[in-house]
């Protein structure tokens, strides 16, 4: 696959936590040229793309409108909403304009809704545009790792991608004990959190196995979750003593009836739970059992207050650097595997 040499015109597309870091990256990149943000909201349109990331204006004004997005001709949009619309996307599609988003719809064209990936289908034939979904879980843990471990590998018995996130310093309320379930009686605790695990993580690792020759049977989902022991105090609010306080929810992917591939989520807010988990830092533990074992702990070396301003670029940088790769693909929705590897363009 042939990169561009010439920069790529690309528009940012919201400015929520992700998409900030993602402007501003996009803004300084060598390589890329940013010509256009789109917002959601009315009090953005019209703002300096450099002021809403917070580097001072660089004469790129913010629309709401994607009547403007279009009429711009860029090469690529970085898609990062906080829900996918799909008449959205199929009319950026169908106008000619490739999509990186951070949405996680796209991983695997063959789980998608049948409806969703005609009309996504038909829009890049249309425009001869391509649409790729990437960010750090899923997508770097579940595809980009796991292609290079498994790539010294002649025999794969089973390989597990446990992820580690320590939640305490998340001022992050209705994220937490709203979405999350943290604080709730363990009996409150639902099958809506196993679900997320198998409909958020169970299409990155199809891809992954498909990729591998290794088509799973089904994705199915676990969990456990560990209840305080004492009232704790975190950034988003308390802990109560008996409340849940940790959750371990995984996909597994299914072959000949045995998990092959495995996603878990070790995520918690407190260290003073009933579950004896062997538990990292923040970051990922990559296990490979198979004719060339492997175990591979990436621990992110950052402070827990620190937390908030660094990881977003965990999801957004991966997108940025995906631009010029997507860009120059065939036509189509575009999976990690199809991709090349993508290498950073630092300077």
């Amino acid at each position: 696959m042939a990169i561009n040499t010439a920069p790529n015109r690309v528009v940012q597309w919201a400015t929520g936590n992700i998409g900030t870091k993602s402007l501003r990256e996009l803004i300084e990149h060598p390589t890329l040229s940013l010509v256009g943000v789109y917002v959601h909201s009315r009090q953005k349109a019209g703002a300096d793309a450099g002021e809403l990331c917070g580097i001072g204006p660089i004469g790129v004004m913010a629309t709401s409108n994607i009547d403007d997005v279009i009429a711009l001709g860029p090469d690529c949009v970085v898609y990062m909403p906080a829900a996918l619309d799909v008449d959205e996307v199929c009319r950026l599609l169908a106008a000619g304009i490739n999509i990186v988003t951070t949405r996680g719809e796209f991983h695997h064209p063959d789980s998608m809704d049948p409806e969703l990936r005609t009309a996504v289908e038909a829009a890049c034939r249309t425009g001869q545009a391509s649409i790729h979904s990437t960010g750090s879980s899923p997508g770097f843990s579940t595809e980009a790792l796991p292609l290079v471990v498994t790539s010294i590998q002649r025999r794969l018995d089973k390989l597990t991608i446990d992820e580690y996130a320590d939640l305490s310093s998340r001022n992050s309320p209705e994220l937490l004990f709203g979405i999350m379930g943290f604080g709730q009686a363990p009996a409150e605790f639902n099958d809506a959190r196993l679900e997320h695990a198998r409909t958020s993580f169970g299409p990155s690792m199809q891809q992954t196995a498909d990729a591998l020759g290794l088509t799973l049977d089904s994705i199915e989902a676990g969990g456990e979750i560990g209840v305080a022991t004492k009232d704790v105090e975190i950034a988003a609010g308390t802990i109560k003593k008996g409340s849940v306080a940790a959750q371990r929810i995984s996909a597994n992917g299914m072959r000949n009836g045995k998990p092959l591939i495995t996603f878990r989520a070790n995520w918690y807010c407190t260290n003073d739970f009933d579950a004896d988990w062997d538990l990292l830092s923040t970051g990922w533990r990559i296990t490979v059992e198979g004719d060339a074992p492997l175990q591979i702990d990436i621990k992110f070396p950052i402070a827990l207050e620190d937390m908030a301003a660094t990881t977003p670029g965990y999801t957004a940088n991966r997108a940025v650097n995906a631009v010029p790769y997507v860009c120059a693909a065939p036509a189509g929705i575009r999976t990690t595997a199809d991709l090349p590897q993508i290498i950073a363009r630092l300077g």
